[in-house]
């Protein structure tokens, strides 16, 4: 690996340093699509300023791996970890996104492939796998750190997908602090530099934290609860959410649009895409890309033990249940949208060596009923009708 000479200035980290290998690396067509993908989606239409791009959160999640790798090797990780292996991880850290969908997790539930796998396939074709190569890195290794769909055995692999994913993985660490910065909210904040001081490395479990580093997950998952309960759940953000994931499965399921269209999409192409095709749905997309809202009309509290609200958290069921509301009321079945939040978790079980014990049995006032509880305090069925609809007489 070169020396990280090449600097990028970060809104939120300042100077980033990429060897100039690396930073061959993203001016590729493959990397240059992330500029095009904005990492909130429609979050903007809540928070204007709200228009950072995959690409700057790919940068920041790269500058936070390499001070994470750096602090872990001085700590003891050299044992088990290679230079090969780093430079394996640090590409793995600046390529995560790549085959991430355009508006943030709209397509989260439709029939297509995770996008890891879009990522770990895009790393491993070319030009991306020579110009990793150049960096000092396996480009299978590299897939394997994103995509733990690809099996293997390696320790030093497997130590490395647990530093990339886990509960204080740089992901995590950058797009709560980006997030935060850029929707203009204090509640993402994240101190970076008392992480690392509590963190060690673990060859099996990734990293564990002392006893004063317990707070940092406390403030990590609060952290996380409040940007879910004011920006990633915003219910404005849930609504346009929603309409574009009605309008793209419509046009899945009438094979208008295939999924091979959208691995390659941006945020301005997949409205290209929806918008060449005929079909009731787009009107969603249209309204959406007019800032023209549904408007909601019921609002209930996600209730586990209700049959319904279980059922409703599959997608065709959601969609027949459209229907049926939309049949009762007189209405078209592109007038009518039921959203449903996927499942989160905001547990742990990040061990606190000094305790020798994991988080949720540590010296924490963050219990498993406290953390179980976030998301059922946030968790909201929503039903919601196009704007040029009147009252139904009908609802969940």
């Amino acid at each position: 690996m070169g020396k990280f000479s090449q600097a990028v200035r970060d809104s939120l980290w300042g100077h980033i340093y990429l060897t100039p290998e690396l930073e061959e690396c993203i001016h590729t067509p493959v990397f240059n699509r992330l500029y095009a993908i904005k990492q909130l989606g429609p979050t903007e239409i809540a928070y204007p300023g709200a228009t950072h791009t995959r690409a700057s959160h790919s940068l920041g999640v790269y500058h936070i791996a390499q001070r994470l790798a750096d602090n872990l090797i001085t700590k003891g990780a050299s044992e088990w970890v290679t230079k090969k292996g780093t430079a394996a991880f640090l590409a793995a850290a600046l390529f995560h996104d790549l085959g991430h969908f355009p508006f943030t997790h709209s397509l989260k539930e439709l029939p297509l492939k995770d996008h890891e796998d879009l990522t770990a396939d895009a790393v491993l074709a070319e030009p991306l796998k020579t110009l990793i190569a150049k960096t000092g890195a396996d480009p299978q290794q590299v897939a394997a750190i994103v995509s733990d769909s690809i099996q293997t055995s390696d320790t030093e692999t497997l130590f490395f997908r647990k530093l990339l994913s886990g509960v204080l993985d740089p992901d995590k660490l950058d797009y709560l602090n980006r997030d935060a910065f850029f929707c203009g909210v204090p509640y993402g904040t994240q101190d970076i530099d008392f992480i690392l001081s509590h963190i060690v490395p673990d060859k099996q479990k990734g990293v564990m934290l002392d006893s004063q580093g317990i707070m940092s997950i406390e403030h990590l998952l609060f952290s996380k609860y409040m940007m879910y309960k004011a920006v990633y759940w915003n219910k404005n953000v849930r609504t346009a959410t929603a309409m574009m994931k009605k309008a793209l499965y419509s046009a899945l399921e009438q094979k208008l649009v295939l999924p091979e269209q959208l691995y390659a999409a941006d945020d301005n192409s997949i409205y290209s895409l929806l918008m060449s095709a005929d079909f009731a749905e787009k009107k969603c997309a249209q309204l959406l890309k007019e800032r023209r809202l549904y408007r909601i009309v019921q609002e209930i509290p996600f209730d586990d033990a209700n049959p319904l609200h279980k059922k409703l958290e599959g997608l065709e069921f959601r969609t027949n249940e459209e229907k049926r509301l939309a049949t009762e009321n007189s209405l078209k079945p592109e007038d009518i949208i039921i959203d449903v939040p996927e499942r989160i978790s905001f547990e742990t079980d990040l061990w606190i060596y000094s305790e020798n014990k994991p988080f949720s049995e540590s010296s924490t006032v963050f219990s498993k009923d406290t953390v179980q509880n976030f998301t059922k305090s946030i968790r909201k069925i929503r039903v919601c009708t196009a704007p040029d609809c009147g009252i139904l007489h009908t609802i969940l």
